[in-house]
Formats: C-alpha cells, sequence, structure tokens
C-alpha cells in the first residue's frame, strides 16, 4: 500500500470480536495484491472496553497510516456501522467485509477487475466458503410472498432465477450477494442511498439490491473469488436465539413492505399468524414472535431501540 490515494475502502464492524477481526485484518493484508490502492476503515460498533482495547492496541501495532480504527458510542447495527465507515471514505469502490471472514486467494483483487471491466455492475460477491472449506450458498433470491411462502425453490421455477446450489464457472446476474462480503461501486452505492438504516440486522443486503435493479443497476456473483466465513460471530454477541429469530423477521416484513406495498405485507402476515400460531403450541418460546406478528412486526420494537449509548473510552 504505497499509494496515499486509495481507490478502495475495505469498511468492516467490530462488536466485541476482536480476535476475528484482527485475523481478518492481516488475511486482507497478506492476501491482497501491493498493486491495489486500498485503505481498511474499522468501525467499532460500541463493543465493550477491553474488546476495543485489544483491537486499538492491534491496529496501532500495524504502524499503517491506511488502516483506521474508529469508535461508535452506540450498536447502530450492521447497516448504521457500514455507513458510519462510508462517511469517512473517497474512493470508487467500498468493500463491506464482516470480520467473521478470512480471504482465500485475492478476493478483492478478482472483485475490482471484475468491476473495471462490467460497467453495468453495481455490487458483486465472492463465493463463500465455512470453516471446514466445504462451498456454501452465496447469493440468494429477492424476499417476497413467493420466496418465504413456498420456499428459494420457488423463484427458481416460477421466474427462472439462478439455483443457488448449482456449481457456476463463469460470473452470473443474481438478486443480491450475501451480506459478508459485497463489493461496491461507490457511486452506485451512494445514489440509492447506501443501507438502510432502520434495519439492524438481516436483509440489508436484499433491500439494496432491490433498490439499484430498480434503476437498473446489477449484481453479480463471482464463483472463482472466494473468503472463508465464520457463520454469526458478531450475531451471537447480541442476544439470545429467538430475539434474533423475531430480528430477522422484523428486518423482513420492513423490507416486504417497504418494497412490495401493504397488501403483499398484510398476505404474508396472515400466512405466518397462522404459521407460528400452530407451532407456538408444540414450542411455546415461540408465542413471542407470533405476537410480534399479530402486532405488526413493528421496526419500532427492534433490537436497534434497545441500544444504549456507551461511555467514552479516550
Amino acid at each position: 500500500m504505497t499509494k496515499t490515494i486509495s481507490e478502495i475502502a475495505v469498511i468492516l464492524i467490530n462488536f466485541n470480536s476482536s480476535e476475528y477481526t484482527k485475523k481478518c485484518i492481516s488475511s486482507i493484508l497478506e492476501q491482497t495484491s501491493n498493486s491495489l490502492s486500498y485503505q481498511i476503515i474499522i468501525v467499532d460498533n460500541a463493543s465493550e472496553k477491553d474488546d476495543f482495547e485489544n483491537l486499538n492496541s492491534f491496529v496501532g501495532s500495524l504502524n499503517n497510516d491506511n488502516i483506521k480504527l474508529y469508535r461508535s458510542r452506540i450498536n447502530t447495527g450492521f447497516g448504521g456501522g457500514n455507513m458510519y465507515g462510508v462517511q469517512l471514505a473517497k474512493v470508487k469502490y467500498y468493500v463491506f467485509v464482516n470480520n467473521d471472514t478470512l480471504m482465500l486467494g485475492d478476493p478483492i483483487q478478482a472483485c475490482y477487475k471484475f468491476m473495471e471491466k462490467n460497467s453495468g455492475a453495481a455490487v458483486c460477491g465472492p463465493q463463500i466458503y465455512d470453516e471446514v472449506h466445504r462451498k456454501t450458498v452465496s447469493f440468494d433470491h429477492f424476499t417476497s410472498f413467493a420466496r418465504e411462502v413456498f420456499g428459494r425453490k420457488a423463484p427458481e421455477i416460477l421466474f427462472s432465477k439462478p439455483n443457488r446450489k448449482k456449481k457456476y464457472l463463469q460470473p452470473i446476474s443474481v438478486d443480491y450477494v450475501n451480506g459478508s462480503f459485497m463489493f461496491f461501486r461507490a457511486e452506485d452505492f451512494d445514489k440509492v442511498g447506501g443501507f438502510d438504516t432502520n434495519i439492524f440486522l438481516y436483509f440489508e443486503e436484499c433491500d439494496i439490491c432491490y433498490r439499484l435493479k430498480k434503476i437498473g443497476r446489477d449484481t453479480y456473483f463471482l464463483p472463482n473469488a472466494e473468503y472463508m466465513h465464520y457463520q454469526g460471530v458478531s450475531v451471537k454477541q447480541t442476544k439470545i436465539p429467538i430475539d434474533i429469530k423475531i430480528e430477522l423477521k422484523t428486518s423482513m416484513f420492513y423490507v416486504i413492505r417497504k418494497n412490495y406495498g401493504y397488501l403483499h405485507y398484510q398476505l404474508l402476515r396472515v400466512f405466518f399468524l397462522i404459521r407460528y400460531g400452530f407451532v407456538s403450541i408444540v414450542k411455546p418460546k415461540y408465542f413471542k414472535l407470533w405476537y410480534r406478528i399479530l402486532i405488526g412486526m413493528p421496526i419500532s420494537k427492534s433490537l436497534k431501540q434497545e441500544q444504549k449509548l456507551q461511555p467514552k473510552i479516550f
């Protein structure tokens, strides 16, 4: 990283998982080509003092002016944390990388080369591998009544969407790529307003790629770019499983209503009321989810509303 002006900003969020963040940063530095001009922006999303100080000490030890750590005193979630980082970057491309990832080969350079050659692409994402190096699903179809009621095969059958589990050899246009690694053309990202910060967790990538699609900008899956993803490291630090399930559905209903309208939202709500009504009889813990659906899954009850301003550390 010899150039002082960067073309790429790699933005990642830390939330009480500094050891993973340190490994991710090291992986980026080790695997990314020196020919690329890039900076790394880390946003700490109101972690505990010890976790933040651990990460701050590591960043200082790197002695690299192109790596900056910033602390938010409130946990603003995935979208909010990344939007904090965006405000600190003036570049051609944004790369949003989960802190629980490791680069395999040089996916950042692969994405950069693809975007430079394909002006119609607004965003692309690589192939994901899990901890034991198994390929996992790396793109998905927009959330909709058909997908949520009949499953993810329905859009593939009804609307000829790409098969999520098929092996591809060449880049392919998809609805959206996994949010753990998204390589955006900054001009397009900025044009649609970036991530919707009303969403605390989940469906942010679905929402922004849908908005990009509406203005004629495409999303691509790149099978020959690769990275490894530990699943849900930061989420495990947030809440118990049923609350995470509720948060996921809260985000889903918000995105459905926002992008498809009130009727679509209500039809899906009725379906889930019936479904989780029966589930709650067998598994009482799901009554909490059923009740939240009953009152309309308001975004005002998101986990985001429970976050508290953390004291200053320095």
